[in-house]
């Protein structure tokens, strides 16, 4: 931001002042038409505009104020071109096929309209909207425009004057009335929510024109204030700097967080990190169904008994997952569990080699848990795993849409001691799934990543290492866990 003090002649308090604000998208020509205005080359062209500049100039037997903006932000075709005439080459580097336009309108779009007018106390008395006659003016657009100026609060279209450049390009003979009404009725409704104030620009025209257009600009502007019976356009400065503020923390989180998604291969060990996932719990419970809604797709049978471990891979987002679904438990005892199925579930284990990074215990958020119950569950990971199994263990709420609108803490606050004991036995790593959401619910399976990988960072960014295998849990069919992931591929 910079402001510059221009004058000629001697400065007169009884001279007219006038304070103008350009606004307008990528290429338009502010930058040219407020040298046009100001008879002199203070605005640099041929660049970006990138920050509001004021400029103050005594000319024409007025006193000026004229303020520069960045272009405001909104898409721009590619078949708008880069201008051309007395508009191409200013904001955005000139010339191109416009998509480098697109781009310089976000960039300079962080500091917004705000500034500008912020520039030019107590405010200014007309806001020039520059449109360029070389660009397509589409709904796009128009919203855009819309957007910018009610971004300055209430009353700002009453100060509001389009000012059209690039008029040179116009078939000879062509006035502007006519592309106004051959645009369509997205120009056609922004000049009438300008109150039919309109002006034709063209930058090229040098001598005597130049100084005859300019005189009709200011002339014009002149008329729009005696309309607003003198007032120029009030802003609350507190207001519009709060509001500023709040702009480009958000832009900033914006950018934040597409850089980190953007460095997350590299953040969480390499392209891409490998997470490897047990699921374990009761009969019933869901385990191959939220298999499936981790990978994305429906690699597990659910609606059946599982009676083998099966083992599955996907990426997803970012990380190559590979979970292994296990045959359920019984429910209240360790004893009552088959001796095959304890036998599949440590083999399940196994087939994470070198190990699990997570087990998730899955729990419907439906069960309510006794003592009795609560002891099965601990009994049987410590049983089949060890006791430092609790330490890589996270309890999974599955049907979650069971919940309505009560958030699952509060459902942990009603569950009482029992389900409290067992999420400490966790260390309180837990998180729900709606049964009913579809496979590709990415919100929510990348927020259980989050978690996973919180997890493993926690234990010494180690994998969790089993029990060994004895000779109780071989499988029936002498397979080796080498054996078993030769068949597994990254589907």
């Amino acid at each position: 931001m910079a402001a510059v003090s221009c004058s000629s002649g001697s400065a007169g308090e009884h001279r007219p002042q006038l304070r103008l604000l350009l606004l307008g998208g990528a290429q338009t020509g502010k930058s040219r038409s407020g040298n046009t205005i100001l008879g002199d080359e203070v605005f640099q062209t041929g660049e970006e505009t990138t920050h509001s500049m004021v400029i103050y100039k005594e000319t024409r037997g007025r006193r000026l104020t004229v303020v520069d903006t960045p272009p405001w932000a909104g898409p721009t075709d590619s078949s708008a071109g880069g201008g051309g005439g007395d508009d191409g080459g200013d904001e955005g580097g000139g010339g191109g096929d416009g998509h480098g336009a697109a781009v310089q309108s976000e960039q300079a779009s962080i500091e917004g309209p705000f500034m500008g007018a912020i520039l030019c106390p107590p405010g200014p008395h007309a806001l020039l909207l520059v449109m360029s006659v070389s660009q397509p003016f589409t709904e796009v657009q128009r919203k855009a425009a819309e957007d910018q100026v009610e971004a300055l609060g209430g009353g700002a279209w009453r100060h509001c004057m389009l000012v059209f450049t690039a008029v040179d390009q116009l078939p000879k003979g062509t006035f502007v009335e006519e592309h106004i009404e051959k645009t369509g009725e997205a120009l056609q409704w922004l000049v009438e929510r300008c109150g039919s104030r309109y002006h034709a620009l063209d930058n090229t025209l040098r001598g005597g024109k130049e100084s005859t257009q300019v005189r009709e600009l200011l002339e014009k502007v002149e008329e729009l204030v005696e309309e607003n019976q003198g007032w120029y356009f009030e802003f609350n400065e507190l207001t519009l700097l709060e509001e500023e503020h709040a702009r480009r923390a958000l832009e900033e989180e914006r950018r934040r967080m597409e850089e980190q998604e953007r460095l997350r291969p590299s953040m969480i060990g390499g392209p891409p990190r490998e997470l490897r996932v047990l699921l374990l719990g009761w009969k019933g419970v869901g385990k191959s169904s939220v298999g499936n809604a981790i990978l994305g797709r429906r690699d597990f049978e659910s609606g059946l008994e599982t009676e083998l471990c099966m083992r599955r891979q996907a990426l997803v987002a970012g990380r190559r997952v590979t979970v292994v679904d296990t045959p359920g438990w019984d429910w209240f005892s360790v004893r009552r569990t088959p001796r095959r199925i304890r036998q599949e579930t440590k083999r399940g284990g196994a087939l994470l080699y070198p190990g699990p990074h997570t087990i998730l215990l899955v729990l419907p958020v439906v069960c309510s848990l006794s003592t009795r119950k609560r002891r099965t569950l601990e009994a049987h990971i410590e049983a089949l795993f060890g006791d430092r199994a609790c330490l890589h263990t996270m309890v999974l709420f599955s049907c979650g849409d069971w919940l309505g609108r009560t958030p699952i803490e509060e459902h942990i606050q009603r569950g009482g001691r029992e389900l409290h004991s067992l999420l400490e036995y966790c260390g309180n790593y837990y998180h729900v799934m709606d049964s009913k959401t579809p496979v590709k619910d990415s919100r929510s399976v990348s927020d259980l990543l989050d978690k996973i990988e919180e997890m493993i960072r926690e234990n010494g960014d180690e994998a969790f290492l089993p029990i060994a295998l004895n000779s109780d849990s071989e499988s029936s069919d002498n397979t080796s866990p080498e054996d078993d992931c030769r068949g597994c591929q990254l589907q």
